[in-house]
């Protein structure tokens, strides 16, 4: 894997500085900058572009949901992972309608926050088994008609959903279904085209929308 190109945004200088010396550590992450406020975040990506953003939610003018959303309007590619105090069901469930790839809260390891950025950057998503739990739930009360996307769907691109929505990476998904991970890439490829989401979180959430998954 190339370095990833990281872009740390709290208007907490201290929180700055700490995450800074933890990913420092890694030598796939290079912390390209900081900004201390969405607009500035934005401003900054605009004139260099980074592959995933550390995002915290409280923040003053643009909010973390506000910049999320103009991140992934104008930088499609870029990941963002909300790194937050906040556990509420409205704040998790509003950044995941926003676009981001993975949510976390500000008490977890070090370990778990380069693995999940690792992950992010690589096209996958991370939300806290517990958390995930609350996003099944919520959206698994949606009800409604399959869209006629969804009958496009070969057999294995159904497999793949199936296990997308039980949280598995590429590389056990692969691994269960002894095929490589270029070819689950790809199948994610298709699947995400078929029924019209753009990221792992939302397949998910489709896949127990329509009952391909259960909560």
């Amino acid at each position: 894997m190339s370095e990833i190109g990281v872009l740390i945004v709290d208007d907490h200088a201290l929180i700055r500085e700490g995450l800074r010396k933890v990913l420092s550590l890694e030598r796939q992450i290079n912390v390209v900058g900081e900004a201390a406020t969405g607009e500035e975040a934005v401003d900054l990506i605009a004139a260099h572009p980074v592959d995933v953003v550390l995002l915290d939610i409280n923040l003053p003018g643009m909010n973390g949901m506000e910049t999320c959303r103009a991140i992934k309007r104008d930088h499609p590619d870029t990941e963002v992972i909300a790194l937050t105090i906040h556990d509420q069901d409205e704040y998790l469930f509003e950044m995941i309608r926003s676009g981001v790839s993975g949510y976390l809260l500000k008490d977890i390891n070090p370990e778990l926050l380069v693995d999940t950025i690792l992950r992010v950057a690589e096209g996958e998503s991370f939300i806290p088994p517990a958390l995930m739990a609350k996003v099944m739930a919520e959206f698994g009360r949606l009800t409604g008609a399959p869209r006629p996307q969804f009958e496009q769907l070969t057999q294995r691109e159904v497999e793949v959903l199936r296990l997308v929505a039980a949280a598995k990476s590429n590389r056990e998904i692969a691994q269960t279904l002894y095929i490589s991970e270029k070819t689950v890439k790809n199948h994610l490829t298709n699947i995400f085209q078929k029924i019209e989401v753009n990221d792992r979180t939302q397949a998910a959430l489709y896949a127990i929308r329509h009952k391909i998954a259960k909560v």
